[in-house]
């Protein structure tokens, strides 16, 4: 593992008491909706009747909660839940709220998992901290089984010059990090995130590095004035 990403892992290791409540702070509750869509849309397209789904950069299992009620709503069937974050302070929280899934610490570049175990592989704003995002891709693709979903939810790069998203961005870049500092003690890891955006991938970008990795897009979706992108994509 390479220095930056320990450096990653280690400022995540820090803000977990916190990071429950600056994300509902700093997203104003959004980002509930926005993992609802998610996983409405990806379960709604799943093909197996029993479901194992591995969440990557699980960080305290926010997202493992919303597949269990969003499947229970749609009468998906939900067998296995794996979380997966190489940051332990922010798995032990995960482990306190949820009961009844298996926490593994691991980065998306080596999964601690064995090949076609999962029917859906989930990323909730997590890829922008994978230093080596291609590898992060191949080995999502090996740990779905065939025809299997993989559903990211990420902060992605928006170029568009839409009035309403040079607000949106003015807010992460100015507002978000003093919030953020103020709610969890670390200005540090929030001028992080507005950082991490600016320096990320668009949605396109994301999509064509899924396809030719052995994906197909099903679904993709910005919110917010592109502050937010959800994409689906198939196991081919």
């Amino acid at each position: 593992m390479n220095e930056k990403q320990k450096t990653i892992i280690s400022m995540f290791n820090d803000i977990a008491p916190t990071y429950d409540k600056a994300n509902r702070v700093l997203s104003f509750g959004t980002d509930i909706r926005w993992r609802k869509i998610a996983c409405k849309q990806t379960l709604n397209r799943v093909k197996n009747e029993e479901i194992a789904i591995v969440d990557m950069a699980t960080g305290t299992g926010d997202m493992l909660i919303f597949w269990q009620k969003i499947a229970d709503k749609v009468n998906r069937k939900i067998i296995k839940k794996i979380g997966i974050d190489p940051a332990e302070n922010m798995l032990s929280f995960a482990k306190q709220k949820i009961s009844d899934a298996e926490f593994k610490v691991g980065i998306a570049q080596q999964i601690p998992l064995e090949n076609k175990c999962a029917d859906i592989v989930s990323i909730s704003y997590g890829f922008r901290n994978v230093v080596e995002k291609e590898e992060g891709i191949k080995e999502f693709a090996r740990i779905l089984k065939n025809d299997g979903l993989f559903c990211m939810l990420e902060f992605t790069k928006d170029t568009s010059s839409n009035p309403l998203n040079r607000i949106a961005q003015w807010y992460v870049r100015t507002i978000l990090p003093i919030l953020g500092g103020f709610i969890s003690g670390n200005m540090g890891a929030y001028k992080y995130l507005p950082d991490s955006i600016e320096n990320f991938l668009t949605r396109k970008e994301i999509e064509n590095m899924l396809k030719r990795n052995g994906f197909e897009i099903e679904f993709a979706k910005d919110f917010s004035f592109g502050i937010s992108s959800l994409v689906i994509a198939r196991k081919k």
